[in-house]
């Protein structure tokens, strides 16, 4: 009897199914041992070892592979096939060993890609021993991540009171919700007009054109500023004879987007089903883990823990073969598509998401399917079939309107799809709306044609903030930085809002004034380590370690020894001190109306400053006792 140990019991069970009676197949439910949330779990000075507990519950799951074990021939460590996966698998090896005295036991480590009878027995067929440059990798990301939390965030409590923790990752992803809040503080609307013109073709088409040229100089953005620069052009156009000065149509191929990666899957769901990235994730595993189809349990997606966009040949092959059943041979491109990540830092160990057998089709599955799982399947097909679909062919056309004396020219484009390609099936959601008329339909005109000018339109704008983040657009920064993992996005966006450290109000992420101020705090004395670049340049140090280039503890000692020295340097500093600089550097937002003046607004003696308390954060005047006027 052998034993094979996975992660989840719903994939114990649909593999037992696969392998049969001479295995026996048990979940170790996610990690086994974990380092104990309290101080000396690692120990830079003893070079930096780690103690790992096992809890209650943990221990019952070991004790039950240990007794399997007892009467088994091998042992298979088929855990997610990624770093925290591999990690798992070893700490199930330490677990066995430390507490049950299985020293010299025969393992092999096992993994594939998807939860299908084919990929499971391919898997078993092959195995290989634990790669510890990926466990390393793992130990170090985890020490790292336990030296920032349980070093930084009791300083957090001493120095700012009411603030709750600190992050190696989840910081530097507040501090991009803060600066971005900054700018939308900071930010200064300016007027622009543009003016619009209806016109009447000698084919009672109607043509709009835009305004591009008045009085011999071309026009930018800002060049009509007001209502009065409007209606001095406007009565320009209203006087003026139009004829086309010309028509100029260009061909273009508009190629599709790549299979889903983790953080693409977790955009494209946000954009287009509005689901978070933890209930993206939460269906993607199920659909990964597999149903009931036919008689027999099979995952219907490939792992969805991954920053790769290529797809195996196989899959390849039956993708094609697929598109030319469903849409015919004009929909598939006479070779297959290749793609490379653009992501910063991206490992590409592991495929794209993908279906495990394009010939389930959404329609098909949908019988097996809850309605949310059903979108999120669909949309996963439709993205991989879309990867290797043919081109897009467009045409797009620029036509020039211009007056016979020359004092104003206009434009008007628009694009027409000649053929659809893998627009047939799919299109990539916007995260922000596009203020363009690319998609305008144009009517046929020839050059040198009159028009009729039935109407001018002036139309009034205001140039606007930069929008605040969403879910997708803060996982897309994240990836774009190299800041986090496939599998940690979901984590850190839950984080902070569990903190309290920011809100998500009308799917958009603000700050709260706590995070502003943990923020402001970590800039001002922890700056390096909530730097952009220092922690993707520390990711890509994970990176090295994985593949062997670099030894973990080296990378822990460089780390510590420049960390530890900055903790260091905050032990003499007074919560005034610190609570008065944050009070300057977030002046603009605790005092939007009164500039510089805090005079305070009851005794109209004291000024205005920032106090901490038990209940958090408050703005109290300076001149108490004798006058007790407070602001949350």
């Amino acid at each position: 009897m052998d034993v094979v140990v996975v992660e989840s019991p719903a994939k114990a069970k649909t593999i037992n199914k696969y392998l049969g009676d001479n295995y026996v197949v048990l979940a170790s439910y996610g990690h086994v041992r974990d380092l104990p949330s309290k101080d000396g779990s690692v120990l830079p000075d003893e070079d930096f070892a780690m103690t790992y507990v096992t809890d209650d519950q943990s221990a019952k799951r070991v004790k039950a592979i240990a007794e399997a074990i007892r009467g088994g021939d091998h042992l298979y460590l088929a855990t997610d096939p990624d770093r925290e996966g591999e990690a798992i698998s070893w700490h199930v090896m330490k677990a066995l060993e430390d507490d049950h005295g299985f020293h010299d036991i025969h393992a092999k480590r096992v993994v594939f890609n998807e939860i299908t009878k084919r990929a499971v027995l391919e898997g078993i067929n092959n195995p290989r021993d634990l790669d510890m440059d990926l466990i390393n990798a793992q130990q170090a990301r985890r020490a790292l991540d336990y030296l920032v939390g349980f070093t930084l965030s009791p300083v957090l409590w001493r120095k700012l009171p009411g603030a709750k923790s600190a992050g190696r990752v989840q910081s530097v992803a507040l501090r991009l919700i803060c600066e971005r809040e900054i700018e939308i503080e900071a930010f200064k609307p300016r007027e622009y007009w543009t003016v619009e013109v209806d016109f009447r073709t000698a084919n009672n088409a109607t043509l709009i054109g835009r305004l591009t040229h008045l009085n011999g100089m071309k026009l930018d953005r800002f060049s009509i500023v007001n209502e009065e620069a409007a209606e001095i052009a406007k009565r320009t156009l209203k006087a003026g004879d139009f004829a086309i000065g010309g028509v100029e149509t260009k061909p273009t191929l508009r190629n599709p987007a790549p299979p889903f990666t983790t953080s693409t899957l977790q955009q494209e769901a946000s954009r287009k089903l509005g689901y978070g990235a933890q209930r993206t994730m939460r269906l993607a595993q199920k659909l990964y883990e597999g149903f009931d189809i036919g008689g027999e349990t099979t995952g219907l997606i490939t792992y969805m823990r991954t920053d790769g966009v290529s797809m195996a040949a196989e899959a390849i092959t039956a993708c094609r073969y697929t598109i030319g059943q469903e849409f015919g041979g004009d929909y598939l491109p006479a070779e297959q598509r290749t793609y490379r990540s653009k992501a910063k830092n991206a490992q590409e160990a592991h495929e794209a998401i993908r279906p495990t057998e394009f010939s389930r089709l959404p329609r098909d599955m949908a019988a097996f399917l809850d309605d949310e799982q059903r979108k999120l399947y669909d949309l996963i097909w439709k993205r991989a079939m879309a990867s290797q679909m043919g081109s897009a062919r467009l045409s797009r056309t620029t036509i020039e309107i211009e007056t016979n004396d020359g004092s104003a020219k206009l434009r008007a484009t628009g694009t027409v799809v000649d053929f659809p390609g893998f627009l047939k099936l799919y299109e990539e959601g916007q995260d922000e709306k596009k203020d363009s008329d690319e998609d305008r339909r144009l009517p046929k005109v020839n050059k040198g044609e009159g028009l009729t000018n039935e109407k001018v339109r002036p139309e009034q704008h205001f140039t606007e903030p930069p929008p605040r983040y969403s879910e997708a657009t803060l996982v897309k920064k994240l990836e774009e930085l190299g800041i986090g993992r496939p599998s940690t996005y979901a984590s850190i966006l839950a984080v902070l809002q569990d903190r309290n450290y920011v809100l998500l109000n009308r799917k958009r992420f603000v700050p709260e004034d706590k995070g502003r101020l943990v923020t402001a705090f970590l800039e001002s004395y922890f700056h390096r380590y909530v730097e952009y670049d220092f922690t993707a340049d520390l990711e890509g140090l994970l990176d090295s370690i994985s593949a062997g280039e670099v030894n973990w503890k080296t990378v822990l000692q460089d780390f510590w020894r420049d960390f530890s020295r900055a903790v260091d340097g905050t032990a003499e500093l007074r919560v005034r001190e610190v609570l008065d600089k944050v009070n300057d550097l977030l002046a603009p937002h605790l005092y939007p109306d009164a500039g510089m003046n805090r005079t305070c607004p009851v005794c109209k003696k004291g000024s205005l400053d920032l106090r901490g308390g038990r209940n958090g954060f408050f703005l109290a005047c300076d001149a108490y006792p004798d006058c007790r006027y407070t602001r949350a």
